[in-house]
């Protein structure tokens, strides 16, 4: 129902404030009783991780562990994949589109301010409700006027709706970090495995090379009817084996370099100017304090579905404030005449000012609307908690495989020492003349073996302390960046509906 009324500017106050209290006396016609969330948020403590996940006094990532792991070279690449990525050019526009909304939302509490100018030129009938002598004369109709509207949030509609807006945008932001934390350490990883597959292509040349030697002495001794078809075809087949690995560590190492490419934001031929990496040297990650907690504020993942939440709730604030009255006050002057020659008199001018109503009754669409907003808070919350949850487990799966990787690797080394050692025996015993070349060639064969599964083992070591870094959050800071939910929510909010008043 919808009642409305323009009279002159001697509209007596009265009639005014007495329309806005008939508003606040009906505004109990609709309702939203037995409408409510059953959604809980999940919370730090709730999550037992003492035992899995122990406090090592550790720090929390900086911004410039890629620096830290890989030197300037690595850093650069990240600086580039974070510029030019097209992934985060779309994050970029979210946020831009986030805070738009936010300044629409803003501007909903504002007054109105409008201005229209009309001439319509016509013959008006000689039997209608103009008489003689305008009926059946041709005119222009013209109106300028300057026009003014303001809606009296009395419930709190608009302020919910730019808390909804605002909130949005912290999230939209956090995603944004959380984009170009998922950029950065995927190039961070792909050079890892490209610093990899050029160890492995290194170690496969100098078995090539042994495998061609062992090949030469198995014919010679065959010729000589020292050895056995079967010997020479095992080495012919060795032989070919290696070759075909190294057909395919070459195409690796060029499907790495397109990856990086990718990443960069850059065609296939960026990927070709990379200088050859290495693999980083070992350091230790100590898990920080209170792990579960600073979680909460380090993940952006985690920060953007909290601003989702808050989101949420914003828009259930706003919805229940549609069951009540809502009360807008509309004004205009201006000029109103036939024929453009009177438009700008004093005798031409117009003014009128009013209330609209609306009040609604029994609108079921505003029940429906409700729980609709309600379901979308029940789901925020539900991806939150979700969030949660999987980031302690990222981070407890990370730091179970680091360990078990320094533990293989360990022991890898110990087999990786004990090759050499056996290959040095064996060049010692060639040397006094008590074998020949073959059991040494095997040996070095043996050692470089082993010394590829020990480069495997620290690449893999290497991705898993990027992952774990990547697991603590990368380097984020939601109060060092004004995500804070609990610091800057509402100090954000309230300034904003004070700009906007």
């Amino acid at each position: 129902m919808k009642i409305s009324s323009s009279q002159g500017l001697r509209l007596p106050l009265r009639g005014l404030l007495t329309a806005c209290c008939a508003a606040v006396l009906l505004s109990a016609c609709a309702s939203f009783k037995g409408i409510e969330t059953s959604a809980t948020l999940q919370q730090s403590t709730d999550y037992a991780s003492a035992t899995s996940l122990p406090q090592q006094g550790g720090q929390w990532p900086d911004a410039s562990w890629a620096q830290n792991i890989g030197g300037a070279q690595l850093q650069a690449l990240v600086d580039e994949a974070i510029a030019g990525n097209p992934n985060l050019q779309v994050a970029a526009a979210r946020v831009a589109g986030a805070q738009a909304a936010a300044d629409v939302a803003a501007a909903s509490a504002r007054p109105s301010w409008s201005a229209n100018a009309s001439s319509t030129y016509q013959r008006y009938t000689e039997n209608g409700i103009i008489p003689p002598p305008l009926g059946g004369e041709y005119k222009s109709d013209n109106q300028l006027t300057l026009n003014f509207s303001y809606d009296f949030d009395f419930w709190g509609k608009h302020a919910a709706e730019l808390r909804s807006a605002l909130s949005a945008g912290k999230a939209a932001q956090a995603e944004q970090y959380n984009a170009r934390l998922m950029i950065s350490t995927a190039v961070a990883r792909a050079w890892v495995q490209l610093a990899r597959q050029y160890g492995q292509l290194d170690l496969n040349q100098e078995q090539l090379k042994a495998a061609a030697e062992i090949q030469r002495l198995t014919q010679l001794r065959f010729k000589v009817g020292l050895g056995t078809q079967s010997e020479n075809q095992q080495t012919t087949q060795s032989l070919a084996s290696l070759r075909a690995e190294n057909a395919q560590l070459n195409e690796a190492i060029a499907l790495t370099r397109n990856q990086l490419a990718a990443l960069l934001g850059k065609g296939p031929d960026r990927g070709l100017q990379i200088e050859r990496p290495y693999l980083p040297s070992e350091t230790a990650i100590a898990l920080p304090d209170a792990l579960p907690l600073g979680l909460i504020g380090r993940r952006p993942d985690i920060v953007a579905a909290r601003w989702h939440v808050e989101a949420a709730q914003g828009d259930i604030d706003a919805a229940k404030t549609l069951f009540y009255p809502n009360v807008n006050i509309m004004a205009f002057a201006g000029f109103s005449s036939l024929g453009l020659n009177n438009l700008l008199k004093s005798s031409s001018g117009i003014v009128g000012v009013g209330p609209a109503i609306y009040l609604p009754i029994f609108d079921r669409s505003l029940r429906a609307n409700l729980k609709g907003r309600v379901a979308s808070y029940d789901g925020s919350v539900a991806t939150y908690n979700q969030t949660l949850t999987e980031a302690l487990h990222d981070v407890a799966d990370q730091v179970q495989s680091l360990r078990a990787a320094t533990l293989q690797s360990e022991q890898q080394q110990l087999a990786t020492q004990a090759s050499a050692n056996s290959y040095q025996l064996a060049q010692q015993r060639e040397r006094v003349g008590t074998t020949n070349m073959l059991p040494v060639l095997s040996a070095q064969m043996t050692m470089l073996s082993q010394r590829r599964i020990d480069l495997d083992s620290r690449a893999r070591r290497s991705d898993l302390r990027i992952t774990l870094i990547k697991a603590l959050g990368g380097g984020f800071d939601a109060q060092a960046q004004g995500l804070d939910k609990d610091n800057s929510n509402s100090t954000t909010v309230s300034t904003s509906v004070r700009s906007a008043s």
